[in-house]
């Protein structure tokens, strides 16, 4: 049944913002840490094959955290390495997650036009 995916992300994706909070709660880390960590977790876990059965698995609760960005870029370079030896490592990173960027970037700047910010 299709509508059995939806607890499973729920569960799966608020663990692992759960397990974020915890860590920015009970550590000296910042959220800059605990955000780089989640993209390392999900690049390790994407290098070694287990992130994609998580998604399987989990679905949009495994795609919607940042751990999937870092699945993302090593998914680019391993099939680009595939395809174009050393050098594709360095490119294939990018052509997965370049679109993301580019709206990160933009959005970004209009939302500093609008609101002003500080800093």
């Amino acid at each position: 049944m299709e509508w059995q995916i939806y607890p499973m992300a729920f569960i799966i994706g608020g663990a692992i913002c759960l397990a974020a909070q915890f860590i920015l709660d009970f550590t000296n880390f910042t959220p800059g840490h605990v955000l780089s960590g989640l993209v390392v977790i999900g690049g390790v876990l994407g290098g070694l094959g287990l992130y994609d059965k998580l998604i399987e698995f989990a679905g949009a609760g495994a795609t919607m955290p940042i751990s999937s960005f870092g699945n993302s870029l090593v998914q680019g370079a391993i099939s680009e390495a595939e395809r174009s030896g050393i050098i594709g490592v360095l490119t294939g990173m990018f052509e997965l997650t370049s679109t993301g960027i580019t709206a990160a970037i933009i959005f970004g700047f209009f939302t500093a036009m609008v609101f002003n910010p500080e800093g």
